[in-house]
């Protein structure tokens, strides 16, 4: 109720996003906290009137988030190698399937989609979508934003490679500001939407994403023969 004495709705949270790209395993994990995590982040979304694109799975972490997102209003993009399909979907899916040839193409494709990136607790694949974002914006080729979804300490390991990595001048300390990290997803949105890059990049945006269409037009072509 305001001062005046008059009932008040809850308004929708004004974002600086329209997607939001969601890294996450095709394994729900041993502990509920994970999953908890997903249906948070799912939730945050949807608040924020955010649609996902992530990786077309209908299993694990992957399944529980665009479910969610979807139960909740939001437009989903699933984008998922033809190969895995049998594997990674089962039963019904949610929102938009759009099969692409293979992992590079998924990832380039996940990217143009998106206004920034989430990565939740994951595997090998989780770990390898992540840091390829996270390259690309140090190589200036993108500057969205990168945030760790770290539940209870699970990306901990990560960072302190990373901070040893800069430590030891692998990687440049301004480039350590490319990833943002929280504990939940309600204070690393709200880090990714206060993100201001202060990173140099060494390769021109609009080269890179000429260079890209040219390959997914080859790829494409591939994939249908």
């Amino acid at each position: 109720m305001g001062d005046d004495g008059e009932i008040t709705h809850n308004q929708p949270i004004i974002s600086r996003f329209k997607r939001v790209c969601v890294f996450c395993g095709s394994s729900a994990g041993k502990r509920n906290c994970y999953r908890e995590a997903a249906v948070e982040l799912a939730g945050e979304l949807v608040s924020r009137r955010l649609d996902l694109v992530y990786g077309g799975g209908s299993i694990g972490l992957m399944g529980l988030v665009s479910q969610e997102v979807h139960n909740g209003g939001g437009h989903v993009i699933g984008i998922i190698p033809k190969t895995l399909m049998r594997k990674e979907i089962t039963g019904e899916t949610v929102g938009e399937v759009r099969p692409v040839a293979d992992m590079h193409q998924r990832k380039a494709e996940m990217a143009r989609h998106s206004d920034c990136f989430i990565a939740l607790p994951g595997g090998y694949g989780t770990l390898e979508e992540l840091l390829e974002v996270i390259t690309w914006a140090q190589l200036g080729i993108h500057d969205k934003p990168v945030g760790l979804l770290n539940v209870h300490g699970y990306y901990n390991s990560l960072l302190s490679f990373i901070d040893k990595a800069v430590d030891d001048g692998f990687i440049m300390p301004s480039q350590r500001s490319i990833i943002v990290s929280a504990p939940n997803a309600k204070e690393l949105v709200q880090k990714l939407e206060e993100y201001v890059p202060d990173h140099d990049g060494v390769m021109a945006k609009v080269k890179w994403e000429d260079e890209q269409m040219e390959l997914n037009v080859s790829l494409q072509t591939e994939f249908y023969r």
